[in-house]
């Protein structure tokens, strides 16, 4: 069974661009759009609309997505039942994270999973873990490391790795500044403060509730895409900062940064592997699923 068409497919799917599809795939972008178009012929529908300078997925590619996804999960997971006798698992899975997960939580993970399954591949794709849950949902990744929601979609499994407070930060060195950034002591001084928060995801909805128990009104100074950004921008004396301890602990600018005595504090992180649940069926999924519970107290 050749199931390289749909691979193709959901590649456009993904990036909306036949270049970066085609590169993704290693084919010609004249292969590729050959693919597509014997796809629309057989199907009878326009998978994409596209012109000189944008392709959009059609309602009915969108619906024909679900399939691919679903068709090429389960064949790989039967390819992988009837394998030979030797047992042993091949092929690929991939993971997406932060870099500073990449950096504090993946290293004994992936050299024991190296050593019990050196036939497997990683795929390891990094971005702000805010898009972690999605990608896993829309079948982009198969896991995902991330902070656990409030509310954990009933479709996904999650196994925690560590927990990391959520701190308030501001810059050491603060004497270019015409006004110190320091710990305020009320209201009024809170209003007052600079702030460099988050554009979304888990941690700013904590910091905004927060804010609303407290009666503040921030002054926010920048919204930022990625805590790492957050930590370099409070280092320069920007404002002040609230990022996961554990993005602070592996900054390269965590010297100068100082961790101001907030109270109360936040609510913690629990940082943990996320996988659709039915994708654990997929014999390759479900070794790299059961490594991490294993190694779960180490990572910790």
């Amino acid at each position: 069974m050749d199931v390289r068409n749909l691979k193709q497919f959901i590649a456009l799917a993904q990036h909306l661009h036949f270049g970066k599809a085609s590169a993704a795939c290693h084919v010609s972008l004249s292969a590729l759009s050959r693919t597509i178009r014997q796809l629309e012929t057989e199907l009878g529908v326009d998978l994409f609309t596209r012109d000189n300078r944008s392709v959009q997925i059609t309602p009915q590619g969108q619906a024909f997505l679900d399939y691919a996804r679903n068709a090429v999960s389960e064949w790989d997971a039967i390819r992988h039942q009837v394998r030979d006798a030797t047992g042993q698992l091949q092929g690929e899975v991939s993971l997406y994270c932060s870099v500073t997960a990449v950096y504090s939580l993946l290293f004994d993970l992936f050299q024991r999973f190296r050593q019990d399954y050196p036939s497997i591949e990683i795929k390891l794709h990094t971005g702000d873990p805010d898009q972690g849950i999605a990608r896993v949902i829309s079948g982009e990744e198969d896991f995902a490391i991330a902070a656990h929601p409030k509310t954990l979609p009933r479709e996904l499994a999650f196994k925690p790795i560590t927990v990391s407070p959520l701190v308030f930060i501001a810059a050491l060195d603060q004497s270019n500044l015409e006004h110190p950034l320091i710990t305020p002591k009320n209201a009024q001084q809170w209003a007052k403060m600079p702030m460099v928060l988050p554009e979304g995801g888990l941690s700013r909805e904590r910091i905004d509730a927060w804010f609303r128990a407290m009666d503040i009104t921030p002054t926010v100074y920048a919204q930022v895409a990625g805590n790492e950004a957050i930590v370099t921008m409070v280092s320069l004396g920007l404002g002040i900062g609230v990022v996961p301890k554990i993005v602070l602990d592996n900054s390269p600018t965590i010297e100068r940064i100082q961790v101001l005595d907030v109270a109360p504090q936040l609510e913690a992180y629990d940082v943990g592997l996320l996988v659709l649940k039915k994708n654990l069926k997929n014999p390759l999924v479900n070794a790299l699923w059961k490594l991490q519970v294993s190694l779960g107290p180490t990572l910790q």
